[in-house]
């Protein structure tokens, strides 16, 4: 077996762990970064190299071939993952001011689809598959076309307030760009290998916190106040609709300290998972989709409002608050700042470096 091929297949197993620490593997990564289409023949212009191969993926393993043997590769790859206009998304000439006002524009965040985001499915479950009458299907295109406008403007924020905040540690002086897009990495600080995470404090987690701490699920601390205070909700409706109307119900009617004491509580779960992130990590990793699962590298940014979890969303856009931690942080990275974590997976046992960055309103 090849260098090539050894780590080859260590990337398809996911076992990345073994990435780290390693100069071959480093390499091969970074050859990985330069070797799509016109970035490739850039390089290979640029650095004065010929290959016989004509087929890209040929072509990657023989310039990781050619330079294994250099002793200058990975200064050249270095320098060529640090010119920023290698990137593809410059070549689109993208004003991020004017995007950064633009995102503003965005007045709410809604899902257009089920519970799973899924938009294709809602349609095919709720309209393809229950109307069998054209003229009832041809009623419903205005609630059609919102579904669809939901999904494409809440996508499109996510996007490119996603690009942004990852231009934010591209820009920074110790982390150099992995180009080509690798799949699992977005760029390397020291030479360790990172995929950036951009998301909420999650929801699920959030809930598990809360019911140690209440007692109780979310859900059921509040009909047991509602309960206390004569207010009713539909039990046949979702949780998320329950759990909103007896909020609103309660604030209605002054009961404000129901309201402080579950915000309150979020607010002492988010502190310790500051506190302690290595716990918050290790069930992120844990609680993956299975069709996305990676076992890379990671730092998450999570966005958190406090006072209003509904409205996380929002920190997405909040630059004044997220440039400057994000910053902070790349200025004292080293090889101390990432934390070893040992998860499972499908009962599959993995390992990797990560870290988190909470920006907390």
């Amino acid at each position: 077996m090849t260098n090539f091929e050894k780590w080859d297949n260590e990337f398809r197993a996911q076992n990345l762990f073994a990435f780290n620490h390693n100069a071959n593997a480093l390499l091969w990564l970074k050859v990985r970064a330069v070797c799509r289409g016109k970035q490739l023949k850039h390089f290979l212009d640029d650095n004065a190299l010929k290959l016989n191969s004509t087929k890209i993926a040929e072509q990657n393993v023989e310039l990781f071939e050619i330079l294994a043997t250099r002793e200058d590769a990975m200064q050249i790859l270095d320098k060529y993952l640090q010119v920023k206009s290698n990137e593809w998304y410059n070549s689109m000439g993208i004003n991020e001011e004017m995007l950064k006002e633009d995102l503003y524009k965005v007045q709410h965040y809604a899902w257009g689809g089920d519970q799973n985001n899924s938009l294709d499915k809602h349609l095919v479950s709720r309209y393809v598959k229950v109307i069998c009458k054209y003229d009832e299907l041809m009623s419903k295109q205005g609630e059609i076309a919102n579904n669809a406008w939901n999904y494409v403007q809440t996508s499109w924020y996510n996007n490119w307030t996603s690009y942004l905040i990852e231009s934010l540690f591209k820009r920074h002086q110790k982390v150099i760009s992995a180009v080509g897009e690798i799949k699992s990495v977005d760029f390397f600080i020291n030479d360790y290998p990172i995929d950036l995470k951009v998301t909420f404090f999650p929801n699920q987690y959030m809930e598990e916190k809360l019911k140690i701490n209440l007692g109780k699920s979310l859900l059921s601390y509040l009909k047991s106040k509602g309960k206390e205070y004569g207010i009713s909700v539909d039990g046949n409706a979702p949780d998320a609709i329950q759990i909103y109307t007896l909020t609103e119900k309660l604030s209605e009617q002054g009961h404000d300290d129901v309201i402080k004491t579950i915000n309150d509580t979020r607010g002492k779960i988010i502190k310790e998972a500051q506190a302690n992130p290595i716990d918050l990590i290790t069930w992120l990793y844990e609680h993956q989709g299975e069709m996305r699962f990676g076992a890379e590298n990671r730092i998450f940014v999570i966005l958190a409002d406090s006072k209003d979890f509904s409205q996380s969303w929002k920190m997405k856009r909040a630059f004044s608050l997220i440039e400057p931690i994000v910053q902070k942080y790349l200025d004292g990275f080293d090889d101390n700042t990432l934390h070893k974590i040992n998860f499972s997976f499908k009962k599959q046992r993995y390992s990797s470096f990560a870290d988190v960055i909470f920006i907390v309103k």
